[in-house]
Parts: C-alpha cells; sequence; structure tokens
C-alpha cells in the first residue's frame, strides 16, 4: 500500500517538489521548518508543519531527535531527506528505520558503502564499472610505496579523502617533488572537514566532461536506468548547468554503461534513486562516485523519459517496485536545466534578502521549480539556490532556443541572481556546440 504520510525532513525547492508529488499519489504531508523558514511556500501548503527549531541548520535541519520527534508526534509513517542535508547520513537513515518509519532512500549500508569513495570504487571495480586508474585502496604511510605508485599512475594525479564530497578534500599533485605535502595536507584537511584522514589517489584526467547515470533500484534486485546527463559546467566543482542527453554520447555507449550501473545496482540490491558519477574523457568512462539520493538535476532526465523519479521514490519505499522495466524507458527530445541562484553574477557572492518582483518566464516546454514568490525572504542560512529553470526541446539546438527565450523573460528583482551568467553561457558557442569539460567554464570567467 502506498505511504499515508511522509515528513519532508528538507526545506526550498526540493521540499516543494516532494509536497507535490506527495498530493499526485494521495498521499498527507508534513512539514518541518526552522524559525525563519515559516513562508516557505511548502510549509503554506503542507497539511502538517511542524517548526524543529533556529535557522542554523546544526539546529534545525541537522538535528535528527527533532526530525523524527516531528514524525511521532504527526503519526508519520515516513520520512524524505530530499537532497543535502541529511540525504546521505547512513546514521541518520539508520536511526528513522530504528524509530519504526520508512527511510525514503537506499538502505544505511548502501549508503555507508557509496559514500566512502574507497570502497565505493572497490564495489564498482567488482560489478565490471570501469574507474579511474589509482591507488585502489587507501593510501598508506610508507612515503617510498607512495611515491613508486605514483610513478605508476602518471603524473598529474589528484589526492582525494575517502569520506569527501562537494569538491572538497582534493589536490591536484603535478610533480613528484610536491606528492608528499599534498598528501599529508590532504589527510589533514580531511580530517578537520569530515572526521576521517583517510586519502586515495587517482590520475588526474586533465579535459574531462562530467556524465553520470540516473538509476532507480526496488531494493529487491531488480533496477533500471533513466539514461544520462552531462554536468560538465561546472565552478569549483560546483554543477551551474546539466542537460540530458549528454552530447556526443552513443546509443551504444548508454546502453553498455547504464547496463554497468544497473548490474552495479543489483548486485548490492540498492533501493530508490541514485546517481552514478563518471568522468568521460577520449571515448572512455571512469566512475568517480555514486550519490545516493535524488539530484538536484534530476529535473532533465524526468522531461526526457517522462518518469517522475519522486514519484518512483515514494512507491519504492512503499513496497510497490518499480514502474518500468528497461524496455519502458525511451529517451525523447533533449532538457537543459540551469540552476538559479541568489548570488552576484561575477563574484558568485550569496545575495539574500526580500524579492520584491518576480516573474516566472513561460511557454512551450518551460518548467521552472523554485519556491520563491513576491515578498519572499530569501534567508543568509541556506545554500543559495532559489530555483532551477528547465527547457525541453525535441532537439537540443530547440531546448536551448528555448532555454535562451526563458532567460529573457525572467524577472527576480530585490536581489541579485546569476540569470546573467546563464545568458552568457547559453550564447557561448563551445558550449551551443556541446562537449565542453569541467574546466571550461573557470577558464572562460578567469578563476
Amino acid at each position: 500500500m502506498m505511504l499515508d504520510k511522509v515528513v519532508i525532513a528538507n526545506r526550498g525547492e526540493i521540499a516543494l517538489r516532494i509536497l507535490r508529488a506527495c498530493r499526485e499519489l494521495g498521499v498527507h504531508t508534513v512539514a518541518i521548518h526552522s524559525e525563519v523558514d515559516r513562508n516557505l511556500k511548502h510549509v503554506l501548503l503542507a497539511d502538517e508543519t511542524v517548526c524543529i527549531g533556529p535557522a542554523p541548520s546544526a539546529r534545525s535541519y541537522l538535528n535528527v531527535p527533532a526530525i523524527i520527534s516531528a514524525a511521532e508526534v504527526t503519526q508519520a509513517d515516513a520520512i524524505h531527506p530530499g537532497y543535502g542535508f541529511l540525504s546521505e547520513n547512513a546514521e541518520f537513515a539508520e536511526q528513522v528505520e530504528r524509530s519504526g518509519y520508512t527511510f525514503i532512500g537506499p538502505r544505511p549500508d548502501s549508503i555507508r558503502t557509496m559514500g566512502d569513495k574507497v570502497a565505493a570504487i572497490r564495489t564498482m571495480r567488482e560489478a565490471g564499472v570501469p574507474c579511474v586508474p589509482g591507488s585502489d585502496g587507501p593510501l598508506g604511510e610508507d612515503d617510498h610505496t607512495n611515491l613508486g605508485l605514483a610513478r605508476k599512475i602518471g603524473y598529474p594525479i589528484i589526492i582525494k579523502a575517502a569520506a569527501g564530497g562537494g569538491g572538497r578534500g582534493m589536490r591536484v599533485v603535478h610533480s613528484e617533488g610536491n606528492l608528499l605535502n599534498a598528501i599529508a595536507l590532504t589527510r589533514t584537511e580531511a580530517q578537520n572537514a569530515f572526521g576521517s584522514d583517510v586519502v586515495y589517489m587517482e590520475k588526474f584526467l586533465e579535459t574531462p566532461r562530467h556524465i553520470e547515470f540516473q538509476v532507480l533500484g526496488d531494493g529487491e534486485g531488480d533496477a533500471i536506468h533513466l539514461g544520462e546527463r552531462d554536468c560538465s559546467m561546472q565552478r569549483r566543482h560546483q554543477k551551474v548547468v546539466e542537460e540530458a542527453p549528454a552530447p556526443g554520447i552513443t546509443p551504444e555507449q548508454r546502453a553498455t554503461m547504464g547496463a554497468r550501473c544497473v548490474e552495479a545496482c543489483k548486485r548490492m540490491k540498492y533501493r530508490g534513486a541514485g546517481t552514478f558519477e563518471f568522468l568521460y574523457q577520449d571515448g572512455e568512462f571512469y566512475f568517480i562516485e555514486m550519490n545516493t539520493r535524488v539530484q538536484v538535476e534530476h529535473p532533465v532526465t524526468e522531461m526526457i523519459t517522462g518518469v517522475d523519479i519522486i514519484k518512483e521514490q515514494l512507491r519504492i519505499a512503499a513496497g510497490e517496485g518499480l514502474s518500468y522495466t528497461q524496455d519502458d524507458i525511451v529517451i525523447r527530445g533533449h532538457a537543459v536545466e540551469c540552476r538559479v541562484n541568489a548570488e552576484d553574477a561575477r563574484t558568485f557572492l550569496p545575495s539574500p534578502g526580500t524579492i520584491i518582483q518576480y516573474h516566472a518566464p513561460g511557454g512551450p516546454g518551460i518548467r521552472m521549480d523554485t519556491h520563491i514568490y513576491n515578498g519572499y525572504p530569501v534567508p543568509p542560512h541556506y545554500d543559495s539556490m532559489i530555483g532551477k529553470l528547465i527547457a525541453y526541446g525535441d532537439t537540443r539546438t530547440s531546448a536551448l532556443a528555448r532555454m535562451r527565450g526563458a532567460l529573457s523573460e525572467i524577472v527576480v528583482e530585490g536581489i541579485n541572481t546569476n540569470v546573467a551568467l546563464h545568458r552568457d553561457i547559453c550564447a557561448d558557442a563551445a558550449f551551443i556546440a556541446g562537449g565542453t569539460d569541467i574546466h571550461y567554464l573557470e577558464k572562460k570567467l578567469g578563476l
């Protein structure tokens, strides 16, 4: 049976997205919120609301006892973590299930395994998924061994924190003379940022693209993939523009890599939505990590497949299994997403404040996922993303043309946004041609 009542353990546009999916399935909703988020759109629309603490995330959206208490007092039966915050926290997932509630996401052991980059790479190798040449495990303390590993892999190499994420805990090394110091520095940073000083070594690919595959698993050994996305337009390891399908990826490549991702899901009996992230260079894919949650950029995949990924998460969590077989999944058209942030388009400094005028773009193929409205106060306490603008077309050319039109229509006044940057990107000749690498935007911006 479908879930009866879901606690939405997040905020902003993803919280509103989850609420809408719940409504379609007849599921009641509980919106938890911090004191400063009383006027968020999903809070105003939810069946029930619970204030769980003051503005700082550590005292509200990361407050595990408060979230579980909200489920208890509202007699909910499940908790959806969205993305960010506690969505990939295995301990949180364990506490949710130990308390008798359904965690709308993977099992804690899957989150734990894939959250450890070394363990994730080992798991992927066992499943036949290609990985970046590297140390195949944590680096030890022996300098001679580490120097030998780097020579075997070949410079440049990159040192990564096993527990890292979000672009943190990484250091590129171009010569042997800098290696040992780089390992020591990365260990220290990893310990301070993630509570673990375990690091590993990989070949540093100099001009890769970022290609990721969306998967869904029923938790019982069945899984499907929904094709790939290109997320190469990045700044400081943070995605700015995403699209699906990825330009230049052939149907044969999609089928081969998708099948490998599905096999990995089946082997670990993966449950819910997940994403396998790869670096792609010279026609080869190299696994880098798996995100065990719904992604910010999931709408582009929804647009080209017709699959509602959030509703699938809910159905899987309810024990209904997958609504689709692999043969049901057909890629049609092209979709592009621009992340709209409350920030200065040139300095990237956050721009909190009150939105005095908001006008959403429209027209065929245009979708705007956002929680903002006229008079909404953007708080300074959280991530600066205030919405996602998605454009769909029969072809990539059509999708980009519609995106340029939508970007010319959107109005957000009272705060600074990065809309001007998106207009620049979508008019850029190299981006229009397709296939830009992950370093392109930073070079373009002179960063």
